[in-house]
C-alpha cells in the first residue's frame, strides 16, 4: 500500500465535535484515510466509535469541524433494520447497493446486475441468493449486507462492528475481502473489537472519552 501521506485522503475529518444533549461525545478528531488504507477504529464501549463512523458516512453532521469525502460512501451497519415480515430475498438486500451507485430513476443495467452476482459470489453465498432475508442466521446476514455494500462500488466503505458474534467463518470470510477491497484501491474503515481484524488492520485509531489517543501506522 502506498503511504497514507502521499497521495490525496479518500476521507478527511477536521477538528470533529458531535454532541448529544449537549455534551460532547466526539472530541476535536482529525482523521485522515487513504485510498488503499484498511483503518480500524478501536476503544471501550461509549468511546465515540460508532458516531464517528456516522460522521464519516455523512449520516449525522458534527456540531463543530469539517467532513470531506470525495467518492461514493457504502456505509455497512451491525445489524439492518429490515422488518422481519418485509417479503425481500437475499438478492433483493444486495441490489440496493448497486441502485445507489446507480443514482435515482435509473433501470438497473447489466454492469449493476453483475455486481450484485459478483458481490454474492465474494461472500460466498450465491446460493442463498433467493431465501427471505429474514430467514438467515446472524453471520449470513452479515454477509448479505456486506455484499451489499461491495455492490456500491464505493471509493470509502464503511463498516461498524462487522464480526461481531459471528462465527469463524463468516469472521475470516469478512476480514478476507476486507484486506481485498483494500488492496484493490479502496479506502476501509471499520469500527471492532475483533483482534484478527484490528492485526490486519493497516492502522488501528483508538478513541478514549471521544478522543484519538493513538493512530500508529504500520
Amino acid at each position: 500500500m502506498s503511504s497514507p501521506t502521499s497521495i490525496a485522503p479518500a476521507a478527511r475529518l477536521s477538528d470533529v465535535h458531535v454532541a448529544f444533549d449537549g455534551v460532547d461525545v466526539v472530541c476535536g478528531v482529525d482523521l485522515h484515510v487513504a485510498p488503499g488504507e484498511l483503518a480500524a477504529i478501536a476503544g471501550p464501549n461509549g468511546a465515540g466509535k460508532s458516531t464517528l463512523l456516522e460522521v464519516l458516512a455523512g449520516t449525522r453532521s458534527p456540531r463543530r469541524g469539517q467532513r470531506a469525502v470525495p467518492g461514493a460512501v457504502a456505509f455497512v451497519p451491525q445489524r439492518a433494520a429490515i422488518p422481519p415480515r418485509l417479503p425481500v430475498t437475499v438478492r433483493d438486500v444486495v441490489a440496493v447497493g448497486a441502485w445507489g451507485r446507480l443514482g435515482p430513476w435509473r433501470r438497473a443495467d447489466a454492469s449493476a446486475h453483475a455486481a450484485v452476482a459478483r458481490s454474492l459470489s465474494r461472500m460466498e453465498i450465491t446460493e442463498l441468493a433467493s431465501s427471505p432475508y429474514a430467514s438467515l442466521s446472524g453471520g449470513q446476514q452479515q454477509r448479505t449486507l456486506l455484499a451489499q455494500g461491495l455492490a456500491r462500488q464505493a471509493d470509502l466503505l464503511l463498516l461498524d462492528e462487522p464480526t461481531t458474534g459471528l462465527d469463524a467463518d463468516s469472521s475470516r470470510r469478512i476480514r478476507s475481502v476486507l484486506r481485498e477491497e483494500a488492496d484493490r484501491g479502496v479506502a476501509v474503515v471499520c469500527v471492532s473489537h475483533d483482534a484478527p481484524l484490528l492485526e490486519a488492520a493497516d492502522r488501528v485509531v483508538r478513541l478514549e472519552a471521544g478522543r484519538v489517543v493513538g493512530a500508529p501506522r504500520t
